[in-house]
């Protein structure tokens, strides 16, 4: 017989995990099982942690920290969602369309962000312009593919059903593949925005004195590990939530999907 269980049990399990794992840990560093100068104990990042935010780091506080890694990861994302959704659902459409678009994704996809930044510095210079085209990059793939994925497998007696009642052709992309697609466009957004989240150390590394990547980056210069934990718990709960907002989305937009 299979046993029910509802939401509130999984949730109490995940914390429980999560109260082991910060156990073994204050206990391995408390009684020096683990070395202290690459693990700090989790009181001293809880510590850290609230110096940062009552002090800030170099002269800016955490919450303008996260705010400017925000926004560049946030005008990336929507820049690749305008350029890649029409694309995709064209290229999913259309063979022509696919094969003028793939040869060019295809080759810097699986690309280090690394190997071609310092390109980008060339062209756009070392301003936010560059860390905002490097994090574009790492969400217009990902995204691109995802939404021709979803063009392609739309039922073609949905589209003929459509053609058969006199829809056109931006009538048939606007009322009936754009909405066919749209659950797998928020799904394929989820991914995207995780590789270009997890590019933005990279994106700050170079001609930058802000944000939380770039954080993190310079405390690890000076073997401050108890500021780069700190920022590394931030950044996940920042990807945490974002993860859930999207969740959320997906949801509301289409329940019929269920659990994703």
């Amino acid at each position: 017989m299979k046993i029910k269980r509802n939401k509130l049990f999984y949730f109490s399990v995940s914390a429980l995990s999560v109260a082991v794992v910060l156990f073994a840990w204050q206990i391995g560093t408390y009684k020096g099982w683990i070395n202290t100068l690459f693990l700090p104990a989790p009181k001293t990042v809880w510590r850290t942690f609230l110096s940062l935010l009552r002090d800030g780091y170099k002269g800016k506080s955490l919450a303008l920290h996260i705010l400017l890694s925000m926004k560049r990861l946030f005008i990336a994302l929507g820049a690749a969602a305008f350029a890649a959704i029409p694309l995709g659902l064209l290229a999913g459409r259309s063979r022509l369309a696919r094969a003028i678009i793939d040869p060019f994704v295809e080759f810097y996809r699986p690309l280090p962000p690394l190997a071609y930044y310092t390109l980008i510095i060339l062209w756009v210079g070392i301003r936010d312009g560059s860390k905002i085209l490097l994090l574009f990059l790492g969400a217009f793939a990902p995204l691109l593919i995802g939404v021709i994925f979803s063009a392609e497998k739309i039922p073609e007696q949905r589209i003929n059903g459509a053609r058969s009642l006199g829809a056109s052709r931006t009538q048939l992309f606007i009322h009936v593949i754009f909405p066919s697609c749209l659950p797998d466009i928020i799904t394929s957004f989820r991914t995207a925005a995780g590789v270009s989240y997890a590019t933005l150390v990279a994106a700050e590394m170079v001609a930058a004195v802000s944000g939380i990547g770039w954080m993190v980056l310079d405390a690890s210069k000076y073997l401050r590990n108890d500021i780069v934990y700190a920022g590394i718990f931030v950044m996940g709960i920042i990807a945490i939530l974002m993860d859930a907002g999207l969740r959320v989305l997906v949801k509301k937009i289409s329940p019929w999907m269920g659990k994703i």
